[in-house]
């Protein structure tokens, strides 16, 4: 890189959708250069594919992979077709002119023609050190039941799922397929769902309600053991058996970085025509879960992904633009591993 470079596309990310788009790119001959970010608490490279151990359902493969063994095996195929690698959030852009500015942690701003934002969204999780250790060693605690639990390690045990919302109903209505039981935990006296999904719940043989109870441990060492509870009236302390715990409380997408400049749900994803990846400014697009709050799953994030790198093309050849960037053939990654880019 250097600060005389007009970059034809950056792509902010480091999942399925970022890796995805990078592929198409460079095999494009448009030399994309990624901002993967940088390790954040329980965030890394590849974003909540991190913290899945066993993948089933990717197709090309039939034996199971985990979760960092895909990643790094997309990240290898965009690298091996020409993509940079920047290991570094990026903490500002800017929109207003043209070209646009990255602006990373640490590295100097580039420009860029197009930009590709796929940064995820961040399960919301409990807070309790156990849950945050047993999610990232494989140990039974997961926020993705569609993503995890169908593997082996949970069926014919009980299940317990946090929350009240449509998310935590339909987790829980998944998750019958496997467990013997499902108990849904909830903080109040009625679920935040929608009246049919709720009474899909409710009505359901298999699933069984623990109202005004929030979790305050995960027990276990290894593998969840069961769960510590406490009712949010009285205060009162039980334990409760359970051999997973999938904490559906929602997501947060990765767009604080974006300073409002591009246009987002009520619950923060970004815009998208329909049917397409662009968003509000010409020349900016987007993909994976950071515009999806219903699908989330990894092949639907790789096909935005791929979407997004199409009409970031098309753009770049509409405008006249294309040409690969004349670069440093040295520089191929720079900095440190890290996570999907975001602030």
């Amino acid at each position: 890189m250097s600060a005389s470079t007009i970059e034809n596309v950056v792509i902010i990310g480091s999942g399925p959708a970022a890796w995805t788009a990078a592929i198409y790119a460079a095999r494009a001959n448009l030399r994309p250069l990624v901002f993967e970010g940088e390790p954040v608490g329980t965030e890394l490279p590849g974003g909540q594919l991190m913290l899945t151990t066993d993948i089933e359902n990717f197709p090309g493969f039939p034996e199971a992979l985990s979760g960092p063994e895909l990643m790094d095996r997309i990240k290898a195929q965009a690298v091996h077709h020409g993509t940079r690698v920047v290991s570094e959030l990026v903490k500002e852009v800017r929109f207003g002119e043209r070209p646009f500015t990255i602006v990373p942690n640490y590295s100097e701003p580039v420009q860029a023609h197009t930009v590709i934002i796929a940064t995820g969204a961040a399960a919301k999780w409990i807070g309790l050190a156990n849950e945050q250790r047993l999610a990232t060693t494989g140990g039974g605690v997961s926020a993705c039941a569609v993503c995890d639990g169908a593997m082996p390690f949970y069926r014919n045990k009980r299940l317990v799922v946090v929350g009240g919302g449509d998310t935590a109903m339909e987790e829980a209505m998944y998750l019958t397929k496997f467990a013997n039981e499902v108990v849904v935990v909830h903080r109040r006296d009625s679920f935040r769902a929608s009246k049919v999904m709720a009474n899909r719940v409710l009505s359901h043989p298999k699933v069984r309600v623990i109202w005004n109870s929030k979790v305050t441990d995960v027990l276990g060492d290894d593998f969840i053991t069961g769960v510590r509870l406490e009712d949010t009236n009285t205060g009162a302390t039980s334990e409760l058996e359970a051999g997973g715990l999938f904490v559906a409380i929602g997501h947060t997408p990765n767009t604080r970085f974006l300073g409002g400049q591009i246009d987002t749900t009520e619950h923060g994803y970004i815009k998208v025509e329909s049917w397409r990846t662009a968003t509000n400014i010409d020349g900016v697009f987007a993909a994976g879960d950071v515009i999806d709050d219903y699908y989330r799953q990894a092949i639907t994030s790789a096909g935005t992904g791929c979407m997004a790198a199409l009409e970031a093309e098309r753009w770049l050849a509409h405008h006249g633009i294309g040409e690969s960037p004349v670069l440093d053939t040295a520089e191929t990654t720079i900095g440190t591993a890290g996570s999907a880019a975001h602030a």
